[in-house]
């Protein structure tokens, strides 16, 4: 069973994705009790491939956990993201060739362990982006349509 603790809501918006990866996060103990209080931010946050062959999540934040002592964790620290080495060879040629970026799409629990969704995706220009929205509209128009057509039979 896996519930979702944080989401990245400007993420399908700015970027669109192509393809997704489940991976696990290193954290300590102050995080993930902070984590499950909902105490964090995906928003600005991004994954890089380090030269060192290593998978890191920039910018994630997560506050620091409120019954903490002085050894609480730092909020803005990049965290170490796990992964098959294989699929960091992967990540890392298409970051680097394509020009495509890695971006946290929500945070979640599966079996007692904190997992991020990373998607693969490219960068929408302003054009796209008006593009999405007006297909989101025409396709609300259509069921709405459709909706008040089964009314009124």
């Amino acid at each position: 069973m896996s519930d979702e603790i944080l989401k990245n809501s400007k993420a399908r918006r700015d970027y669109e994705i192509l393809e997704s990866f489940e991976a696990g996060l290193v954290l300590c103990g102050t995080e993930v009790k902070s984590l499950r209080a909902g105490k964090g931010q995906l928003r600005e946050s991004f994954a890089r491939i380090e030269p060192d062959g290593q998978a890191w999540l920039h910018n994630f934040h997560i506050d620091e956990y409120a019954h903490g002592n002085v050894h609480n964790h730092r909020p803005m620290v990049p965290r170490k993201l796990l992964l098959h080495r294989k699929e960091i060879d992967r990540l890392s040629g298409q970051t680097q060739a394509k020009g495509l970026a890695l971006i946290p799409l929500k945070l979640y629990w599966k079996n007692g362990k904190v997992k991020v969704l990373l998607g693969l995706g490219r960068g929408k220009g302003h054009a796209d982006k008006r593009e999405t929205i007006k297909k989101r509209e025409s396709d609300r128009d259509l069921r709405r349509a459709s909706m008040h057509a089964l009314k009124g039979k």
